[in-house]
């Protein structure tokens, strides 16, 4: 059966951007057990979005506005993968110790929660970053 479908089809740019930003602007490994320290910096999402948009420049206005939206469903959808896995046994994942896709939903899920904290930011940001680069 096939897991992971972004693997045998085109993908969203959302999709990918979010993935980048759940790893790329967040305080934390993925993986961290103290979640005190995982957050969105919004000064790394700031340069993300930066870096893609310039270097995305077919993008449509709409794939822009939902980019913020992007990260925020493909870190909910990991934690989702990883808490899953945690149940079933952690027969997907490779893990390094007991719970360890455990401590991983967790973290993701406090990611999750500092994002929709965050998601006017995110959106300001993206809009802020959009007018300058795609004048």
């Amino acid at each position: 059966c096939v897991l992971d479908l972004d693997t045998v089809m085109p993908g969203l740019s959302a999709y990918d951007f979010g993935d980048s930003i759940r790893f790329g602007a967040a305080t934390a490994a993925e993986d961290e057990k103290d979640l005190s320290k995982m957050e969105m910096d919004l000064e790394l999402f700031g340069a993300c979005v930066r870096g893609f948009l310039e270097a995305a420049t077919s993008l449509t206005d709409k794939e822009v506005e939902v980019l913020p939206l992007g990260a925020y469903t493909i870190t909910l959808e990991q934690a989702t993968r990883f808490l899953k896995d945690y149940l079933d046994g952690d027969v997907y994942f490779k893990t390094a110790y007991d719970d360890h896709n455990l401590v991983r939903a967790r973290t993701q899920i406090k990611l999750v929660q500092d994002m929709e904290k965050k998601m006017d930011e995110m959106n300001a940001i993206v809009a802020k970053v959009a007018a300058e680069v795609r004048k």
